[in-house]
């Protein structure tokens, strides 16, 4: 018996196997890749020119003024002030009641201003998305929208005028046997009158992002919700909110960096003498500090504790978000 046995041809016999040639450019075509993509999408790319622009010029170049919480600034002299002092400012504000007064303030509204405006436009929201009439729906969203386009001055203004001792409010306690209230001189009313105006303003615009995130929600997920048994309150706690979930921590997160920047137009616009108590923000003492008594030094330091404050909320908030329920901004 044979067995067949095949040769190797001549001069190929102990040769190592050929290696793959090494592959070269292998991140060109990304480079290439956005490049073509700009030439070929120019038109909206250059869409966002200006608005790069503008955080250019209002955001980012403005950050190099923060130096001056570190020099003496003097009206008249180098836009980067005259001579090092150091940490003599934040020592300043630190060691100052008037300050820590002002700080407490700013917490108390910012935490009323996150507790009760953040979760009401979640709930009209939810109300509007249950409302099954289109014409009543509209009207809804039409009159709680209305006030977002109104100027903070107007809103302030209509606010004093109703809240004033011979306005609406005090005719209507009058007619109720009540004595009038000073809404507006009264310090223990401010926060209570901030954060109303604030709400009316901002509910209906808020409830513009979670009523696109409802329509993106799987119709057979309510479907098989019903099939379950569950009613309608089990459909919204079990379906709903999960669906709208990344909406609702992405602007938490959102509020929460902005916890500190209480509203200063409108605090400026209601808040007077008598209310400083409980009116004053860090926003206003430091336009108080730097405007009114040119102290610019001063009032920048103030500003850049309150800018790494802010830093550090919304950087915390980021990443308790992401461990906790997975989403966050970045």
């Amino acid at each position: 018996m044979s067995t067949s046995t095949t040769s190797a041809p001549p001069g190929t016999q102990d040769q190592p196997p050929a290696r793959a040639a090494p592959r070269r450019g292998k991140r060109a075509p990304a480079r290439t890749g956005w490049r073509r993509a700009l030439r070929r999408d120019w038109q909206l790319y250059s869409l966002a020119i200006l608005p790069l622009l503008f955080f250019l010029v209002f955001r980012y170049l403005p950050m190099i003024g923060n130096v001056i919480a570190f020099r003496r600034f003097e009206p008249g002299g180098s836009i980067f002030g005259e001579d090092w002092v150091g940490l003599r400012y934040v020592r300043m504000f630190l060691s100052d009641p008037t300050f820590w007064q002002v700080f407490r303030n700013t917490l108390w509204l910012g935490g009323l201003t996150l507790v009760f405006c953040f979760p009401i436009p979640i709930v009209l929201a939810l109300l509007l998305n249950e409302v099954r009439r289109r014409s009543l729906k509209r009207f809804v969203q039409s009159v709680s929208y209305l006030p977002h386009f109104l100027s903070v001055v107007i809103v302030a203004g209509i606010t004093m005028q109703m809240l004033a001792s011979d306005g609406p409010v005090n005719h209507v306690l009058g007619l109720l046997g009540h004595d009038p209230v000073r809404f507006i001189q009264e310090p223990g009313w401010f926060r209570t009158v901030y954060v109303g105006s604030e709400i009316w303003q901002t509910a209906g615009w808020g409830t513009i992002l979670y009523l696109a995130a409802l329509t993106t929600i799987d119709e057979d997920l309510y479907e098989a919700a019903r099939i379950d048994g569950a009613n309608r309150w089990q459909q919204i706690w079990h379906v709903t909110l999960p669906g709208i979930r990344p909406t609702m921590i992405t602007l938490l997160i959102l509020n929460v960096g902005t916890f500190m920047a209480v509203g200063f137009e409108k605090v400026l616009l209601l808040y007077n003498a008598l209310t400083y108590p409980t009116a004053d923000v860090i926003s206003t003492y430091v336009y108080r500090a730097g405007v009114e008594s040119n102290s610019f030094s001063y009032a920048a330091a103030i500003g850049l504790f309150e800018a790494i404050i802010g830093l550090v909320l919304i950087t915390s908030a980021n990443q308790l978000s992401r461990r906790t329920v997975g989403t966050s901004l970045w």
